[in-house]
């Protein structure tokens, strides 16, 4: 059985679990909790950046980075599920580093006020990480991904459920106040994919 190494609020993790169930590969997977704040929890010698997801294969080789598992778990799950061939490959991981882009910008921002002293944070800091996730809204809001159909679904699609459900779990879904597009193609990814 595989190993997933994550906390239930990481946005990344969540990424593996719902594309485990998309690849119904979830029952090979045993989910393990991390601490990222106990230096003596093991995902330090799994992932040497002590960052997660960490996915520990049935070989027992530690795998790490979102993208790089989700491409692991397509492949053992045949190929192409997630993961298209040739050149549609570059659109999909194209939308996944735009989604992981602004998932990264707002755990930035959960960090920057969760682990720093008030007098020690940064509104300048902050700006700068609200105006990625701002832009990318933007982008996204401007021609959402195609997404008719379960066949449809790729990382990318996976990457930026996530990212927007991270929003409304951290910033309160203050996004959905001016992206009526990206919350009705939301709608739509949840419809689609029960494991989400």
């Amino acid at each position: 059985m595989m190993i997933l190494r994550t906390s239930p609020s990481s946005p990344f993790g969540r990424q593996i679990q719902v594309a485990a169930g998309i690849l119904q590969l979830s029952d090979r997977i045993h989910v393990e909790d991390v601490d990222l704040n106990d230096p003596q929890d093991t995902v330090r010698q799994q992932n040497p950046l002590g960052k997660i997801p960490v996915l520990i294969n049935e070989d027992g080789m530690a795998i790490y980075d979102s993208r790089v598992i989700l491409e692991y778990l397509d492949f053992i799950a045949g190929g192409a599920k997630l993961v298209p061939k040739g050149e549609a490959r570059f659109p999909a991981l194209t939308l996944h580093a735009l989604a992981g882009g602004i998932t990264d910008a707002a755990v930035m921002n959960v960090y920057e006020t969760r682990f720093r002293p008030a007098e020690q944070q940064s509104a300048e800091r902050m700006a700068y990480q609200a105006d990625k996730i701002a832009r990318g809204l933007k982008t996204l809001e401007a021609a959402p991904p195609i997404l008719n159909t379960a066949d449809d679904i790729q990382l990318g699609h996976v990457a930026l459920a996530c990212a927007l459900s991270y929003l409304d779990l951290r910033f309160e879904g203050k996004w959905r106040q001016t992206h009526p597009g990206l919350v009705a193609w939301l709608g739509s990814f949840q419809a689609l994919v029960p494991a989400f």
